[in-house]
């Protein structure tokens, strides 16, 4: 495994796209302040600002660290700037642009950062959100960006089949939990996944067992989990024992490169099958996924995948735990990934967008009962004649025979 740099000709293909939109929404720039959209325009993730403006070459200024931009950023104007109120007099000179609006990432950017920087950096400049059209661009993903993406899915399946030698009865969920970071850890993970929504952290993934299964969560996800304590992400693994003949639920994320795999399979220590409304709950998951991918192509609107899918837990007689349980459901079937967890498409009531070529996203249908969580996981793209599963390691439920299941 090794570090990526992002190829100039990748840097240029989303900055031409990006300057269509801000032509469209009569700005003369953008100015990029958040890391991952500063990762994904640049190149770097160093601390500064990037002016994009509606025409011509883009301006990194940097103030922390500048040599380590230069390294890794492929565009031609770099320059060290510590100062907010350098910001207008630099763009000015590097690009000739006099700037009179501009957009700001407003949908991350606290409100007493944004009156600052109104204050200091565009007094009487027009300021409006430019967030959407970053997203916007973002959400098509080149062949270099899949192949990145193909490569987490790699390593989190590699992890999957990990599990058996790790799990043993009398293990704690965190116990299992650390094996299975650590080995993505040793495989290229970055250590962390990113999301967008606000107040929506958390570790790295999932892993629960039986009834914790059942335990809800701050978190905007179907299944919620005891964590460790009520501070700090109270979600996923917690200090319960695994015991043989309960599902053991493993939901993670795998970020490598900064491309964001997810994924989830269902494990059982022991040979006994799981009692019959799991193992319905689970049948029901694999034929939802099998049926909603028969509807992914290039014109599919995202509300009509979701009300599929609501449409057969209904019909099997399971909607009350599907996406969680009760007032505790979710209601969405997946989401877009990418640099960060939460990119668009969403697959839910009221998000009529169109599924186009490109679009990465997972796909987790799942169902939560009081004995614990079953469903499935994996991430996809979308092509020009239909969709493609990049997660390769089987769906069904993995039955661990307790004396193979080894420490390492």
């Amino acid at each position: 495994m090794q570090s990526v740099k992002t190829p100039r000709e990748e840097i240029s293909d989303r900055i031409r796209p990006v300057q269509s939109l801000i032509r469209e929404n009569n700005l003369d720039g953008i100015l990029v302040i958040h890391h991952i959209n500063m990762f994904y325009f640049s190149g770097t993730s160093q601390s500064g600002h990037l002016f994009i403006p509606v025409e011509g070459e883009p301006l990194l200024m940097v103030r922390k660290s500048y040599s380590r931009a230069c390294d890794e950023s492929p565009l031609d104007n770099i320059i060290e700037m510590n100062s907010l109120k350098a910001i207008l007099p630099s763009i000015e000179e590097h690009t000739g642009f006099k700037v009179n609006s501009i957009g700001l990432e407003l949908d991350v950017i606290p409100y007493n950062t944004m009156l600052m920087y109104q204050k200091k950096a565009f007094p009487g400049i027009r300021i409006e959100d430019g967030s959407s059209l970053m997203k916007k661009v973002r959400m098509i993903k080149s062949k270099w960006e899949i192949d990145l993406l193909r490569n987490s899915c790699c390593v989190i399946d590699n992890a999957f089949a990990y599990v058996p030698e790790i799990i043993k009865e009398g293990m704690t969920e965190v116990e299992l939990a650390s094996f299975f970071e650590g080995y993505m850890r040793r495989n290229g993970y970055g250590g962390g996944s990113k999301m967008r929504a606000f107040n929506q952290d958390f570790a790295m993934g999932n892993v629960v067992s039986g009834s914790t299964g059942f335990v809800p969560t701050y978190f905007d996800g179907p299944v919620g989990g005891s964590g460790l304590s009520p501070a700090n992400n109270p979600h996923g693994a917690g200090w319960k024992k695994i015991i043989s003949g309960e599902p053991v639920y493993i939901d993670y994320t795998c970020v490598v490169n900064g491309y964001t795999a997810d994924a989830e399979r269902i494990f059982v220590l022991g040979e006994s099958v799981l009692d019959d409304t799991l193992m319905h709950g689970h049948k029901t998951a694999l034929l939802i996924q099998e049926e909603v991918m028969k509807q992914l192509k290039p014109g599919a609107v995202c509300s009509d995948i979701w009300a599929l899918s609501e449409k057969i837990a209904a019909e099997e007689g399971l909607l009350n735990n599907f996406m969680g349980f009760g007032n505790e459901r979710v209601k969405f079937l997946g989401h877009g990934v990418g640099l960060e967890m939460d990119e668009m498409p969403i697959f839910a009531k009221g998000f009529d967008l169109v599924l186009q070529p490109g679009m990465t996203f997972a796909l987790e249908p799942k169902f939560v009962f009081e004995q614990g969580a079953v469903g499935i996981e994996n991430t996809f793209v979308l092509t020009e004649t239909g969709v493609e599963k990049i997660n390769t390691y089987p769906e069904e439920i993995n039955y661990i025979s307790e004396s193979a299941a080894v420490t390492s």
